[in-house]
């Protein structure tokens, strides 16, 4: 999976059903994507929150976007998550985590990426191991399906599971040749435990985790269908 910013739940369920998530930070950056922005609720409605970038293309890798030299948009996105969320069940708990992803100095988008997701893997406590392409493999070179399988080989890999998105992407009969197992994940995306707050589904694992103790969050990490 490309890395995103404060990622959504069904991202997180993936990574709770593999030993190791394997980030494409090496790919071609999206815009308008959610690799710099993702939604929180603000009053019952989605409202976007985005990390500016320096000159950032579909032609230049996501390892290779240096993130915007003001200091001042951290300051901005951690105001925008205390005013939507300050009267949340689990906001003392989860604020301090969000502040420390946000204010994290990196300037590489793809070191940022890597440490919000770390910081969120350890506060939700799976024991996935995160691996980053650009630190490892060097076969930038293959596409698409091939590199995948590459990877999955050189990992030791069983089973390769992707978001649902990816069902056209992959052939099972390929990968069942490289003694590989391939399976689909389509996510659960269930209301939150505030009865008081309006639901919105797909919206930032900020959300979730602000509205949710640990054991409910833990319940829903476990959803979602392997196909």
């Amino acid at each position: 999976m490309q890395p995103y910013f404060f990622p959504y739940l069904g991202y997180f369920q993936l990574m709770a059903k593999v030993n190791a998530f394997v980030l494409y930070d090496d790919v071609n950056f999206i815009n308008r994507g959610w690799i710099n922005r993702n939604r929180i609720n603000i009053n019952g409605a989605a409202h976007m929150l985005t990390v500016p970038l320096q000159h950032a293309s579909q032609n230049q890798l996501i390892c290779d976007i240096a993130m915007s030299d003001d200091s001042a948009w951290r300051n901005r996105i951690v105001k925008s998550i205390q005013q939507a969320y300050a009267r949340s069940s689990q906001f003392q708990r989860v604020f301090p985590l969000v502040e420390r992803i946000v204010h994290h100095p990196a300037n590489s988008l793809a070191d940022y990426l890597l440490h919000g997701l770390t910081c969120l893997r350890d506060h939700l406590g799976l024991k996935t191991d995160i691996v980053a392409t650009s630190r490892r493999y060097g076969n930038a070179d293959l596409k698409a399906q091939a590199r995948i399988v590459d990877i999955c080989l050189r990992e030791n890999a069983n089973l390769y599971i992707n978001s649902i998105g990816g069902l056209e992407l992959y052939d099972r009969t390929h990968f069942e040749q490289q003694g590989l197992k391939l399976a689909f994940l389509t996510p659960a995306l269930q209301p939150h435990s505030d009865a008081g707050a309006a639901f919105i589904p797909g919206l930032s694992i900020i959300d979730v985790l602000m509205h949710n103790d640990a054991a409910s969050v833990g319940e829903h990490l476990q959803g979602g269908t392997l196909s």
